[in-house]
Protein backbone atom coordinates (compact mmCIF):
# COMPACT_ATOMS: atom_id res chain seq x y z
CA UNK A 1 0.00 0.00 0.00
CA UNK A 2 1.09 3.55 -0.99
CA UNK A 3 0.21 6.19 1.65
CA UNK A 4 1.15 9.63 0.71
CA UNK A 5 2.28 12.84 2.50
CA UNK A 6 0.22 15.64 2.25
CA UNK A 7 1.71 18.21 -0.48
CA UNK A 8 2.85 21.70 1.44
CA UNK A 9 1.47 25.05 0.94
CA UNK A 10 4.60 26.59 2.22
CA UNK A 11 8.39 25.56 1.36
CA UNK A 12 9.46 22.32 2.24
CA UNK A 13 12.54 20.84 1.08
CA UNK A 14 12.91 16.94 0.51
CA UNK A 15 16.80 16.10 1.33
CA UNK A 16 18.50 12.65 -0.17
CA UNK A 17 20.66 11.52 2.11
CA UNK A 18 22.09 11.87 5.62
CA UNK A 19 25.98 12.77 4.82
CA UNK A 20 28.21 15.98 5.41
CA UNK A 21 26.19 17.46 2.32
CA UNK A 22 22.77 16.47 3.04
CA UNK A 23 22.73 17.14 7.06
CA UNK A 24 24.62 20.80 6.59
CA UNK A 25 21.24 21.54 3.98
CA UNK A 26 18.86 20.82 6.48
CA UNK A 27 21.23 22.27 9.24
CA UNK A 28 21.46 25.46 7.11
CA UNK A 29 17.37 25.44 6.63
CA UNK A 30 16.79 25.12 10.06
CA UNK A 31 18.23 28.43 11.08
CA UNK A 32 16.41 30.23 8.33
CA UNK A 33 13.44 28.42 9.51
CA UNK A 34 12.28 26.50 6.79
CA UNK A 35 11.21 22.92 7.22
CA UNK A 36 13.03 19.74 5.38
CA UNK A 37 13.15 16.02 5.98
CA UNK A 38 16.60 14.17 5.08
CA UNK A 39 15.79 10.54 3.88
CA UNK A 40 18.41 8.27 4.85
CA UNK A 41 18.66 4.75 3.65
CA UNK A 42 20.93 3.43 6.06
CA UNK A 43 20.60 3.11 9.65
CA UNK A 44 22.81 5.71 10.64
CA UNK A 45 23.86 9.38 9.38
CA UNK A 46 27.01 10.63 8.52
CA UNK A 47 27.72 9.19 5.15
CA UNK A 48 31.18 8.00 4.47
CA UNK A 49 31.96 10.42 7.42
CA UNK A 50 29.91 8.35 9.89
CA UNK A 51 31.69 6.87 12.70
CA UNK A 52 31.16 2.97 13.82
CA UNK A 53 31.08 2.10 17.38
CA UNK A 54 32.66 -1.24 18.93
CA UNK A 55 32.47 -2.78 21.86
CA UNK A 56 32.88 0.81 22.83
CA UNK A 57 36.07 1.28 19.91
CA UNK A 58 35.47 4.22 17.47
CA UNK A 59 36.68 4.03 14.24
CA UNK A 60 36.33 5.75 10.65
CA UNK A 61 35.31 4.74 7.57
CA UNK A 62 38.49 6.56 6.34
CA UNK A 63 39.97 8.76 8.55
CA UNK A 64 38.48 12.39 7.86
CA UNK A 65 40.58 15.50 8.95
CA UNK A 66 38.70 18.63 9.60
CA UNK A 67 40.77 21.17 8.13
CA UNK A 68 39.27 24.17 5.38
CA UNK A 69 40.13 27.37 4.33
CA UNK A 70 36.78 27.88 4.20
CA UNK A 71 35.35 30.06 7.13
CA UNK A 72 31.74 28.85 7.03
CA UNK A 73 32.05 25.64 7.07
CA UNK A 74 34.93 25.91 10.31
CA UNK A 75 32.52 28.18 11.83
CA UNK A 76 29.79 25.11 11.86
CA UNK A 77 31.96 22.89 13.01
CA UNK A 78 33.41 25.60 16.14
CA UNK A 79 29.23 25.56 16.13
CA UNK A 80 28.88 22.46 16.52
CA UNK A 81 31.29 20.72 18.52
CA UNK A 82 33.02 23.15 20.38
CA UNK A 83 35.49 21.93 23.06
CA UNK A 84 34.97 18.73 21.23
CA UNK A 85 37.31 19.40 18.15
CA UNK A 86 40.70 18.45 19.03
CA UNK A 87 43.84 20.15 17.69
CA UNK A 88 45.71 17.34 16.27
CA UNK A 89 49.76 17.42 14.53
CA UNK A 90 49.72 15.31 11.54
CA UNK A 91 51.63 11.95 10.74
CA UNK A 92 51.33 10.15 7.60
CA UNK A 93 53.99 8.33 6.21
CA UNK A 94 54.38 6.25 3.31
CA UNK A 95 55.56 2.40 3.67
CA UNK A 96 57.81 1.34 0.31
CA UNK A 97 60.20 -1.29 0.11
CA UNK A 98 60.44 -1.77 3.73
CA UNK A 99 61.31 1.42 4.62
CA UNK A 100 59.00 4.95 5.74
CA UNK A 101 59.12 7.66 3.83
CA UNK A 102 56.68 10.88 5.49
CA UNK A 103 54.21 12.06 3.34
CA UNK A 104 53.73 14.42 2.27
CA UNK A 105 57.33 13.88 0.84
CA UNK A 106 59.72 15.44 2.19
CA UNK A 107 62.45 16.36 -0.23
CA UNK A 108 65.98 15.18 1.70
CA UNK A 109 64.45 12.14 3.16
CA UNK A 110 63.04 10.87 -0.31
CA UNK A 111 66.80 11.70 -2.13
CA UNK A 112 68.73 10.03 1.04
CA UNK A 113 65.95 7.14 1.92
CA UNK A 114 66.17 6.08 -2.04
CA UNK A 115 69.99 5.23 -2.24
CA UNK A 116 73.06 7.38 -4.26
CA UNK A 117 71.73 5.77 -7.71
CA UNK A 118 67.71 6.27 -7.15
CA UNK A 119 68.11 9.88 -5.97
CA UNK A 120 70.07 10.51 -8.85
CA UNK A 121 67.84 8.67 -11.49
CA UNK A 122 65.15 10.64 -9.56
CA UNK A 123 66.55 14.43 -10.13
CA UNK A 124 67.57 13.16 -13.64
CA UNK A 125 64.14 12.30 -14.47
CA UNK A 126 62.53 15.30 -12.92
CA UNK A 127 64.60 17.72 -14.85
CA UNK A 128 63.89 15.77 -17.81
CA UNK A 129 60.33 16.34 -17.00
CA UNK A 130 60.37 20.07 -17.19
CA UNK A 131 62.69 20.67 -20.15
CA UNK A 132 60.65 17.62 -21.89
CA UNK A 133 56.66 17.93 -20.36
CA UNK A 134 54.29 15.97 -21.93
CA UNK A 135 52.53 18.55 -23.78
CA UNK A 136 48.81 17.07 -23.32
CA UNK A 137 47.46 16.72 -19.26
CA UNK A 138 44.84 14.89 -20.04
CA UNK A 139 45.51 11.81 -17.56
CA UNK A 140 46.91 11.29 -13.95
CA UNK A 141 49.60 9.91 -15.29
CA UNK A 142 51.00 12.66 -17.23
CA UNK A 143 49.96 15.71 -14.63
CA UNK A 144 51.45 13.97 -11.97
CA UNK A 145 54.97 13.03 -14.29
CA UNK A 146 55.19 16.87 -15.55
CA UNK A 147 55.56 18.02 -11.82
CA UNK A 148 57.88 14.93 -10.42
CA UNK A 149 59.32 13.16 -13.11
CA UNK A 150 58.41 9.49 -14.55
CA UNK A 151 60.77 7.96 -11.80
CA UNK A 152 59.51 9.06 -8.67
CA UNK A 153 56.05 9.17 -10.49
CA UNK A 154 56.66 4.91 -10.55
CA UNK A 155 58.05 5.15 -6.90
CA UNK A 156 55.09 6.69 -4.70
CA UNK A 157 51.94 7.76 -6.68
CA UNK A 158 51.11 5.37 -9.42
CA UNK A 159 50.85 1.41 -7.66
CA UNK A 160 49.13 3.07 -5.02
CA UNK A 161 46.88 5.51 -7.17
CA UNK A 162 45.59 2.11 -9.00
CA UNK A 163 44.86 0.25 -5.88
CA UNK A 164 42.29 3.20 -4.63
CA UNK A 165 40.79 3.99 -8.85
CA UNK A 166 41.06 0.14 -9.92
CA UNK A 167 42.10 1.39 -12.98
CA UNK A 168 45.38 2.28 -14.86
CA UNK A 169 46.72 5.51 -13.65
CA UNK A 170 46.97 6.27 -17.73
CA UNK A 171 43.27 5.79 -18.05
CA UNK A 172 42.17 8.34 -14.75
CA UNK A 173 41.93 11.85 -15.53
CA UNK A 174 43.93 14.77 -14.59
CA UNK A 175 40.86 16.63 -12.31
CA UNK A 176 41.78 13.50 -10.25
CA UNK A 177 45.41 14.97 -9.03
CA UNK A 178 44.21 18.52 -9.55
CA UNK A 179 41.76 18.11 -6.78
CA UNK A 180 43.72 15.77 -4.60
CA UNK A 181 46.69 17.38 -4.67
CA UNK A 182 46.64 20.85 -6.36
CA UNK A 183 50.04 22.69 -6.12
CA UNK A 184 51.84 19.81 -5.25
CA UNK A 185 55.41 19.19 -6.75
CA UNK A 186 59.22 18.16 -5.85
CA UNK A 187 59.97 21.82 -6.76
CA UNK A 188 57.11 22.89 -4.09
CA UNK A 189 58.51 20.01 -1.33
CA UNK A 190 61.96 21.72 -1.62
CA UNK A 191 61.09 24.78 -1.40
CA UNK A 192 58.50 24.17 1.82
CA UNK A 193 61.50 21.94 3.34
CA UNK A 194 63.97 24.78 2.74
CA UNK A 195 61.26 27.13 4.69
CA UNK A 196 60.60 24.79 7.67
CA UNK A 197 64.69 24.18 7.84
CA UNK A 198 65.22 27.75 7.86
CA UNK A 199 63.07 28.07 10.56
CA UNK A 200 63.92 25.27 13.03
CA UNK A 201 60.50 23.46 11.72
CA UNK A 202 57.94 26.35 11.56
CA UNK A 203 56.55 28.81 8.81
CA UNK A 204 53.35 28.66 6.79
CA UNK A 205 52.80 25.80 4.55
CA UNK A 206 52.92 27.05 0.91
CA UNK A 207 50.43 24.31 -0.64
CA UNK A 208 47.52 22.85 1.04
CA UNK A 209 48.10 19.25 0.86
CA UNK A 210 51.55 20.13 2.87
CA UNK A 211 49.29 21.21 6.08
CA UNK A 212 50.55 19.49 9.05
CA UNK A 213 48.09 19.78 11.97
CA UNK A 214 44.15 19.73 11.68
CA UNK A 215 40.94 19.55 13.71
CA UNK A 216 39.24 16.44 14.67
CA UNK A 217 36.37 15.23 16.97
CA UNK A 218 37.14 13.76 20.24
CA UNK A 219 34.71 10.48 19.31
CA UNK A 220 35.05 10.59 15.22
CA UNK A 221 33.14 12.15 12.85
CA UNK A 222 30.52 10.69 13.14
CA UNK A 223 30.22 12.88 16.56
CA UNK A 224 29.29 15.62 14.02
CA UNK A 225 26.95 14.73 12.15
CA UNK A 226 24.42 12.71 14.94
CA UNK A 227 25.16 16.21 16.64
CA UNK A 228 23.53 17.85 13.80
CA UNK A 229 20.86 15.44 13.27
CA UNK A 230 20.05 15.88 17.11
CA UNK A 231 19.21 20.05 16.08
CA UNK A 232 17.95 19.20 13.23
CA UNK A 233 15.51 17.55 14.33
CA UNK A 234 14.50 19.58 17.85
CA UNK A 235 13.89 22.57 15.38
CA UNK A 236 10.70 20.88 13.48
CA UNK A 237 12.41 19.38 10.60
CA UNK A 238 12.44 15.58 10.40
CA UNK A 239 15.85 12.85 9.66
CA UNK A 240 14.51 9.47 8.83
CA UNK A 241 16.53 6.14 8.87
CA UNK A 242 15.87 3.48 6.73
CA UNK A 243 14.40 5.59 4.12
CA UNK A 244 14.92 4.55 1.13
CA UNK A 245 14.25 6.76 -2.47
CA UNK A 246 12.87 4.11 -5.15
CA UNK A 247 11.12 6.72 -7.86
CA UNK A 248 11.71 10.18 -8.41
CA UNK A 249 8.80 11.63 -9.90
CA UNK A 250 8.77 14.24 -12.11
CA UNK A 251 6.26 16.71 -14.81
CA UNK A 252 7.07 19.35 -16.44
CA UNK A 253 10.54 19.46 -15.24
CA UNK A 254 9.66 20.06 -11.92
CA UNK A 255 10.24 16.99 -8.97
CA UNK A 256 6.34 16.25 -7.69
CA UNK A 257 7.51 13.74 -4.63
CA UNK A 258 9.57 10.90 -3.92
CA UNK A 259 8.33 7.70 -3.70
CA UNK A 260 10.07 6.21 -0.67
CA UNK A 261 10.27 2.57 0.78
CA UNK A 262 10.17 3.15 4.67
CA UNK A 263 9.18 0.29 7.42
CA UNK A 264 8.01 -1.81 5.02
CA UNK A 265 6.09 0.27 3.45
CA UNK A 266 5.73 2.77 0.38
CA UNK A 267 4.79 6.79 0.86
CA UNK A 268 5.07 9.60 -1.72
CA UNK A 269 6.67 12.48 -0.08
CA UNK A 270 6.10 16.01 -1.64
CA UNK A 271 8.09 18.94 -0.89
CA UNK A 272 8.68 22.22 -3.17
CA UNK A 273 12.30 21.86 -3.31
CA UNK A 274 14.91 18.89 -3.52
CA UNK A 275 18.34 18.36 -2.89
CA UNK A 276 20.20 15.43 -3.43
CA UNK A 277 23.52 13.85 -2.39
CA UNK A 278 22.43 10.59 -4.02
CA UNK A 279 24.75 8.75 -6.46
CA UNK A 280 24.05 10.86 -9.29
CA UNK A 281 23.51 7.36 -11.74
CA UNK A 282 21.27 5.74 -9.23
CA UNK A 283 19.20 9.18 -8.90
CA UNK A 284 19.14 9.48 -12.78
CA UNK A 285 18.03 6.14 -13.52
CA UNK A 286 15.15 6.49 -10.13
CA UNK A 287 13.69 9.19 -12.64
CA UNK A 288 9.59 8.33 -13.58
CA UNK A 289 8.83 9.21 -15.77
CA UNK A 290 12.58 7.66 -17.18
CA UNK A 291 15.16 10.01 -18.48
CA UNK A 292 15.96 10.52 -21.87
CA UNK A 293 17.85 7.37 -23.53
CA UNK A 294 21.23 10.03 -23.94
CA UNK A 295 21.07 11.00 -20.50
CA UNK A 296 20.18 7.07 -19.40
CA UNK A 297 23.38 6.26 -20.92
CA UNK A 298 25.74 9.02 -19.94
CA UNK A 299 24.48 8.05 -15.98
CA UNK A 300 25.34 4.28 -16.68
CA UNK A 301 28.60 5.08 -17.66
CA UNK A 302 29.73 6.91 -14.18
CA UNK A 303 31.63 4.75 -12.17
CA UNK A 304 32.76 4.02 -8.70
CA UNK A 305 35.25 2.29 -6.58
CA UNK A 306 34.15 0.58 -3.42
CA UNK A 307 35.69 0.28 -0.03
CA UNK A 308 35.68 -1.54 3.19
CA UNK A 309 37.41 -1.15 6.12
CA UNK A 310 38.85 -3.80 8.79
CA UNK A 311 38.98 -2.69 11.91
CA UNK A 312 41.32 -4.96 14.48
CA UNK A 313 42.12 -4.65 17.77
CA UNK A 314 45.81 -5.08 19.03
CA UNK A 315 46.48 -5.90 22.38
CA UNK A 316 49.65 -3.40 22.43
CA UNK A 317 49.63 0.11 23.73
CA UNK A 318 51.87 1.51 20.97
CA UNK A 319 51.81 -0.11 17.54
CA UNK A 320 53.43 2.86 15.35
CA UNK A 321 53.07 6.78 15.93
CA UNK A 322 51.50 7.78 12.44
CA UNK A 323 47.90 8.98 12.19
CA UNK A 324 48.03 6.94 8.71
CA UNK A 325 50.08 4.82 6.60
CA UNK A 326 49.95 4.79 2.78
CA UNK A 327 51.09 0.79 1.74
CA UNK A 328 53.06 1.13 -1.70
CA UNK A 329 53.67 -2.51 -1.13
CA UNK A 330 52.47 -4.87 -4.35
CA UNK A 331 53.00 -8.09 -2.16
CA UNK A 332 49.49 -7.10 -0.38
CA UNK A 333 46.22 -5.78 -1.10
CA UNK A 334 45.86 -3.54 1.87
CA UNK A 335 45.60 0.49 0.43
CA UNK A 336 45.98 2.25 3.85
CA UNK A 337 45.82 1.63 7.69
CA UNK A 338 44.80 3.64 10.36
CA UNK A 339 45.41 4.29 13.55
CA UNK A 340 42.61 5.76 15.75
CA UNK A 341 44.09 6.08 18.79
CA UNK A 342 46.69 8.63 16.87
CA UNK A 343 43.62 10.25 15.86
CA UNK A 344 42.03 10.70 19.20
CA UNK A 345 42.62 8.86 22.50
CA UNK A 346 38.93 8.68 23.08
CA UNK A 347 38.36 6.62 20.21
CA UNK A 348 39.91 3.82 22.63
CA UNK A 349 38.77 2.60 25.41
CA UNK A 350 42.00 0.56 26.93
CA UNK A 351 44.58 2.72 26.32
CA UNK A 352 46.83 -0.38 26.67
CA UNK A 353 45.18 -1.89 23.24
CA UNK A 354 45.18 -0.03 19.90
CA UNK A 355 42.78 -0.33 17.20
CA UNK A 356 43.97 -0.15 13.32
CA UNK A 357 41.70 0.32 10.41
CA UNK A 358 42.99 -1.85 7.46
CA UNK A 359 41.23 0.18 4.31
CA UNK A 360 40.67 -2.24 1.24
CA UNK A 361 39.52 -0.55 -2.07
CA UNK A 362 37.69 -2.95 -4.07
CA UNK A 363 34.18 -2.88 -6.80
CA UNK A 364 31.10 -4.15 -5.10
CA UNK A 365 30.82 -7.89 -5.84
CA UNK A 366 34.53 -8.67 -6.77
CA UNK A 367 36.40 -11.00 -4.52
CA UNK A 368 37.30 -9.01 -2.00
CA UNK A 369 34.26 -7.56 -1.42
CA UNK A 370 32.38 -10.62 -1.33
CA UNK A 371 34.87 -12.29 1.20
CA UNK A 372 33.11 -13.52 4.37
CA UNK A 373 34.05 -11.12 7.36
CA UNK A 374 35.94 -13.60 9.19
CA UNK A 375 38.28 -14.32 6.03
CA UNK A 376 38.55 -10.68 5.75
CA UNK A 377 40.06 -10.34 9.56
CA UNK A 378 42.61 -12.74 8.94
CA UNK A 379 43.85 -11.53 5.33
CA UNK A 380 43.72 -8.11 7.60
CA UNK A 381 46.14 -10.24 10.34
CA UNK A 382 48.31 -11.79 7.35
CA UNK A 383 49.03 -8.73 5.95
CA UNK A 384 49.93 -6.75 8.99
CA UNK A 385 52.23 -9.58 9.44
CA UNK A 386 53.86 -9.95 6.05
CA UNK A 387 54.47 -6.20 6.29
CA UNK A 388 56.45 -6.94 9.76
CA UNK A 389 54.07 -3.98 11.53
CA UNK A 390 52.04 -6.38 13.97
CA UNK A 391 52.34 -9.68 15.13
CA UNK A 392 49.29 -11.43 14.34
CA UNK A 393 49.10 -13.10 17.53
CA UNK A 394 48.25 -9.58 19.45
CA UNK A 395 45.02 -8.93 17.27
CA UNK A 396 42.29 -10.10 19.91
CA UNK A 397 39.43 -9.25 17.58
CA UNK A 398 38.34 -7.87 14.71
CA UNK A 399 35.21 -5.80 12.80
CA UNK A 400 34.42 -5.18 9.01
CA UNK A 401 32.25 -2.68 7.44
CA UNK A 402 31.64 -2.25 3.52
CA UNK A 403 31.02 1.21 2.06
CA UNK A 404 29.78 1.55 -1.53
CA UNK A 405 30.19 4.28 -3.72
CA UNK A 406 32.91 5.51 -1.58
CA UNK A 407 34.78 7.41 -4.43
CA UNK A 408 33.56 8.66 -8.07
CA UNK A 409 35.91 7.71 -10.52
CA UNK A 410 37.60 10.39 -13.24
CA UNK A 411 37.95 7.69 -16.41
CA UNK A 412 38.00 8.73 -19.70
CA UNK A 413 34.21 8.81 -20.46
CA UNK A 414 33.27 10.36 -16.89
CA UNK A 415 33.37 14.63 -18.23
CA UNK A 416 31.25 14.05 -20.98
CA UNK A 417 28.74 12.04 -19.08
CA UNK A 418 28.34 15.06 -17.00
CA UNK A 419 28.23 17.01 -19.10
CA UNK A 420 24.96 15.21 -20.43
CA UNK A 421 23.78 14.44 -17.14
CA UNK A 422 24.19 18.51 -16.17
CA UNK A 423 22.57 19.81 -19.37
CA UNK A 424 19.31 17.49 -18.56
CA UNK A 425 19.53 18.34 -14.54
CA UNK A 426 19.67 22.27 -15.21
CA UNK A 427 16.27 21.97 -16.52
CA UNK A 428 14.95 20.58 -13.68
CA UNK A 429 13.50 23.76 -11.89
CA UNK A 430 13.32 22.53 -8.17
CA UNK A 431 16.33 19.97 -8.00
CA UNK A 432 19.92 21.12 -6.47
CA UNK A 433 22.78 18.32 -6.53
CA UNK A 434 25.39 18.59 -3.85
CA UNK A 435 27.95 16.05 -2.15
CA UNK A 436 30.64 14.10 -3.52
CA UNK A 437 28.44 11.36 -4.61
CA UNK A 438 25.67 13.75 -5.47
CA UNK A 439 28.19 15.79 -7.99
CA UNK A 440 30.43 13.07 -8.50
CA UNK A 441 32.97 15.28 -7.22
CA UNK A 442 36.21 13.56 -5.39
CA UNK A 443 34.85 16.26 -2.77
CA UNK A 444 36.40 16.41 0.53
CA UNK A 445 34.10 16.86 3.54
CA UNK A 446 34.35 20.94 3.68
CA UNK A 447 33.81 21.05 -0.05
CA UNK A 448 30.60 18.90 0.07
CA UNK A 449 29.36 21.28 3.46
CA UNK A 450 29.89 24.56 0.94
CA UNK A 451 28.06 22.91 -1.77
CA UNK A 452 24.77 22.35 0.38
CA UNK A 453 25.06 25.80 1.88
CA UNK A 454 25.28 27.47 -1.52
CA UNK A 455 22.35 25.01 -2.34
CA UNK A 456 20.23 26.13 0.21
CA UNK A 457 21.04 29.88 -0.96
CA UNK A 458 19.79 28.91 -4.10
CA UNK A 459 16.56 27.88 -2.30
CA UNK A 460 16.22 30.88 0.11
CA UNK A 461 16.75 33.70 -2.48
CA UNK A 462 19.56 34.62 -0.72
CA UNK A 463 21.73 33.83 -4.07
CA UNK A 464 21.14 33.98 -7.65
CA UNK A 465 20.13 30.04 -8.67
CA UNK A 466 23.40 28.39 -9.25
CA UNK A 467 23.39 25.74 -12.17
CA UNK A 468 24.14 22.49 -11.34
CA UNK A 469 27.59 22.74 -13.24
CA UNK A 470 28.54 24.89 -10.48
CA UNK A 471 31.21 27.51 -10.13
CA UNK A 472 31.83 26.67 -6.88
CA UNK A 473 34.44 24.38 -7.50
CA UNK A 474 36.80 27.20 -8.63
CA UNK A 475 36.58 28.80 -5.43
CA UNK A 476 37.18 26.07 -3.08
CA UNK A 477 39.08 23.11 -4.91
Amino acid sequence: MQESIEKPHKTKVVIIGGGPAGLTSAYELSKVGVESIVLEKDQMVGGLARTINYKNYYFDIGGHRFFTEIKRVEDMWREILGDDLLHCQRLSRIYYNKKFFYYPLKSFQVLFGLGIWNSFMIIASYLNARIFPSKSEETFEQWITNRFGKRLYATFFKAYTEKVCGIPCSEIRAQWAEQRINGLSLLSILRNSLIKLQNNGKGKTIVKTLIDNFYYPSLGPGMMWKAVANIIQKNSSRVRLGAEVECVLCTNNKIEALEVRYNGKKELVHGTHFISSMPLRELIHKFKPPVPEKVHKAASALAYRDFLTVALIVNKRDVFQDNWIYIHDPSVKLGRIQNFKNWSSYMVPDQYKTCLGLEYFCFEGDELWSMADQELIELGKRELSILCLVDARDIEDGFVVRMPKAYPIYDSRYQESLRIIYEFGNQIDNLQLVGRNGLHKYNNQDHSMLTAMRAVENICGTNLRTKIVSPIYEEVI
